[in-house]
């Protein structure tokens, strides 16, 4: 294999490098804990559904407690990215993961709504504060020809912890009263994954050199090229000083360099965030108001899950055919006319199938977005630029569960979805305004 010649900078090194196992290490570790994740979000729906049964209590009430999970993360998305920018995205990770992941477990003993309102929010902090870092740790060190396809990858291991909070939801739910405490008991692994990920996966390589520690950047670079077989350049002086000056002033999101793509990025989240949680956390009990019972409606919100996985996977090869601008607005397009169609289903085939194509490409759109934020920022403001964009979109998530019964109210579930088609198409013009940056090195 060709030597990486020494007059390269280390990310260079590492956007030169071929596949090895090491990428698949850090892949497979954050994966896990976006299925964790995912697994957890996807839960509350289930829970909500057989509260409304079990605590015989209105599903308006029980919009509060997604909501404040929701406002959770918008808070633990904007202060996750400032400290993985400060602290480091591994640490900041393994944080994060063991917040919501005790606080899941204690959500389980939970008396009242109240109680549980509050539980999911301090959930919350931790849940929106892992997705952006994690995604940003992954993009810095994936080879910057595959770049997009790796974090899409990463976002398509959300598909995983969706359909397992799925079967959660269809096996353990429904077998008791309790069935639901037992369900947020299983959130509690995320506490002891989170010491894996703190032992075992590398910090971002530049992360390191922004805080001038250049020695640890250049071993983990070095730990990669080994994995690859590929010779590291000889030991100097050079090899331990940085590979980019940081005089230049630090950039923020809304000077003259990054406004435009920042107000264009955050318009993208909101909108998808809206759409999506407002449709996917109240599909079970949308269901069961249908007139289906709680198993039914659980069975055929796992059917429409699975089309999450498809869907990912035509987003992740599209993000390097298409660029991620394109593929982001075409998944969105399809969002839109998939809600619209569910806005009119009318028997259970329509149902099936209309929900699993706004599963299909509302999840590829949420791929194609994971990709493209990262790659829009700078290494200082990388995991801030994230972190914000994530937090915003958060905003939405929070609004939609109390709109959804409201709506409901007025128009069936016609106007929900009427709704969220409109909000999809606004974010499909929004994504046609950001920068592709498909095949490009990461700013630093």
């Amino acid at each position: 294999m060709t030597s990486i010649t020494t007059g390269r900078t280390r990310s260079q090194r590492l956007d030169a490098l071929p596949w090895t196992r090491k990428h698949s290490s850090l892949l497979g570790g954050s994966g896990i804990g976006w299925v964790l994740d995912a697994m957890d979000v996807g839960l509350i729906s289930f829970v909500i559904a057989q509260l409304v049964v079990v605590w015989n209590v209105e599903a308006a009430d029980l919009s509060w407690v997604a909501s404040a999970g929701f406002l959770g993360m918008a808070i633990g998305a904007s202060v996750g990215g400032l400290l993985a920018d400060k602290l480091g995205r591994r640490q900041v990770f393994a944080l994060t993961l063991l917040v919501y992941g005790v606080f899941t477990g204690l959500s389980a003993l939970a008396w009242s709504i109240g109680a549980l309102v509050a539980l999911r929010f301090l959930v919350g902090l931790g849940l929106g504060a892992e997705l952006p870092v994690a995604s940003t740790l992954v993009s810095e060190f994936a080879p910057a020809r595959i770049r997009g396809r790796v974090v899409v990858i990463l976002e398509s291991f959300w598909a995983v912890g969706w359909t397992a909070a799925a079967l959660i939801g269809y096996f353990v739910v429904p077998t008791s009263d309790d069935g639901w405490r037992w369900a947020l008991a299983l959130g509690a692994i995320p506490a002891v994954y989170s010491i894996v990920v703190r032992l075992r996966l590398p910090e971002s390589v530049r992360f390191l050199e922004a805080k001038g520690r250049y020695a640890e950047a250049e071993r983990i670079v070095r730990d990669f090229e080994d994995a690859a077989n590929v010779p590291a350049p000889p030991v100097t002086s050079a090899a331990l000083a940085p590979d980019v000056t940081m005089e230049e002033p630090k950039p923020t999101l809304f000077g003259a360099v990054l406004r435009r793509r920042t107000i264009s990025l955050w318009i993208v989240w909101f909108c998808v965030n809206f759409a999506y949680y407002g449709a996917f956390i109240w599909l079970p009990t949308l269901l069961v108001a249908q007139g289906f019972s709680l198993v039914r409606s659980f069975e055929y919100t796992l059917i429409i899950t699975l089309a999450q996985l498809p869907g990912y996977a035509v987003s992740a090869w599209l993000v390097e055919k298409w660029g991620r601008r394109l593929t982001l607005s075409a998944f969105l397009c399809g969002s839109a006319i998939s809600a619209g169609l569910f806005a009119t289903a009318g028997d259970v085939t329509a149902i099936l199938v209309y929900g699993s194509m706004l599963s299909f490409f509302n999840l590829g759109a949420w791929g194609a977005l994971y990709a493209v934020t990262p790659e829009l920022y700078p290494t200082r403001v990388r995991g801030t630029g994230a972190g914000w964009a994530a937090g915003f979109g958060r905003l939405a998530s929070i609004i939609a569960p109390l709109f959804v019964p409201l709506l409901l109210a007025i128009g069936g579930v016609a106007l929900p979805f009427g709704v969220f088609a409109a909000v999809f198409a606004v974010a499909a013009i929004a994504a046609l305004t950001l920068p592709d940056l498909r095949g490009r090195a990461l700013e630093d």
